[in-house]
């Protein structure tokens, strides 16, 4: 189970490391999964990941979704 704070959308699989955390049952999009944990990552999901953040290391299929986004080649 995963949790979601209700203040900025951040999740995390333990509520202390949110602010003001909710309990969230999460899906994976990818694979169909269901009651994943935030950091789950499947064979189709780790496949769409295209792009890295150059800051923290942060994986996303798309280059909005990170800070200072860079191409993985």
């Amino acid at each position: 189970m995963a949790h979601t704070c209700k203040n900025c959308g951040a999740v995390a699989d333990d509520p202390g490391h949110l602010c003001n955390p909710t309990l969230e049952v999460l899906s994976c999009s990818y694979c169909g999964a269901k009651d994943v944990g935030a950091t789950h990552v499947c064979k189709a999901k780790l496949e769409a990941m295209k792009y890295s953040c150059q800051s923290c290391g942060r994986v996303a299929a798309e280059s909005d979704e990170l800070c200072k986004p860079a191409e993985i080649t």
